[in-house]
């Protein structure tokens, strides 16, 4: 093999891993909320859009894109937080089409916060000048920002794994998501629990939405299409698995880096069909339990 086709091949591997991050933040937070809550939340992609917005107008105002990355996640979790306190506690028990609908209608409501708050031109924040360079992969440049978000989606990764299956709340989690009527007879708060896992769940897609937008920039537009992405990952990988929806965002990003690079007109259609086969096989997906 040629050096210039093994750099291309690097740098094309390096991009689906940073592109596999972004992914598996939007959609280990929907997985997570599905596997405790059985919400299908359709507002995830809105959430997403409102973290790249909150992130550029915290950016802007502290000058510093590693506030937003800490501090938007935070804020769209409370959000998250008080929607399920206020409103989704109110439906549990209820079928199913419920959740979907209020879910809905906050994506509605949230659009339209966003376009009055932020107007409708696409906003960018700025690459954070410690990561503004390039690396040289095998003489072919890389920016250093992709990188970073390759690497920080490991790290992060690791970290979600740790925490569901070596600490005490993980294990409540756990606990709630298999038969929460056992683990509140056992003293468990399983509405404290929910609460915490719709937040953490809407963080989570926020800081995907923070770490994309100096990639795609902040715009209306984003929701529509990663909500998609949300749900052909989680059904891919399987609703309420965690290492599902690690598998399914890379299976997703690997399509849309090298479909885009090869066959730009086919890349859709490819993730469609990975989707349309693994139900053939796999109606739970591939890591999901079948109801």
């Amino acid at each position: 093999m040629q050096l210039g086709t093994l750099a291309l091949l690097l740098t094309q591997t390096a991009n689906v891993l940073s592109q596999t991050a972004l992914l598996f933040f939007l959609g280990v937070g929907l997985t997570l909320i599905f596997g405790i809550m059985r919400v299908v939340n359709f507002a995830h992609g809105t959430i997403y859009m409102l973290g790249a917005y909150i992130g550029y107008s915290l950016a802007r105002v502290t000058g510093s894109f590693w506030v937003a990355l800490i501090v938007a996640p935070i804020i769209v979790g409370a959000v998250g937080v008080a929607f399920e306190a206020g409103i989704l506690r109110r439906l549990y028990g209820r079928d199913g089409s419920a959740f979907l609908m209020v879910t809905f209608g906050l994506a509605l409501i949230l659009g339209d916060v966003v376009q009055i708050g932020w107007g409708a031109s696409a906003l960018r924040v700025a690459v954070p000048d410690l990561l503004s360079g390039v690396v040289l992969l095998l003489g072919e440049p890389f920016p250093d920002y992709r990188l970073f978000l390759a690497g920080f989606g490991v790290v992060m990764a690791i970290a979600i794994w740790q925490v569901l299956e070596r600490t005490r709340f993980g294990l409540l989690i756990r606990a709630t998501s298999q038969n929460p009527e056992m683990a509140r007879a056992l003293g468990t708060d399983v509405q404290l629990i929910r609460s915490g896992v719709f937040g953490v769940g809407c963080g989570l897609a926020a800081l995907g939405g923070v770490l994309a937008s100096p990639l795609v920039t902040a715009s209306l537009g984003m929701a529509a299409s990663m909500i998609i992405d949300a749900f052909v990952i989680v059904i891919i990988g399987g609703m309420g698995s965690f290492v599902g929806s690690l598998i399914g965002a890379f299976l997703v990003a690997f399509v849309q880096v090298f479909g885009n690079f090869y066959l730009p007109e086919l890349a859709i259609a490819f993730i469609y069909l990975i989707m349309l086969l693994v139900l053939i096989v796999r109606p739970g997906g591939l890591l999901g339990k079948e109801d």
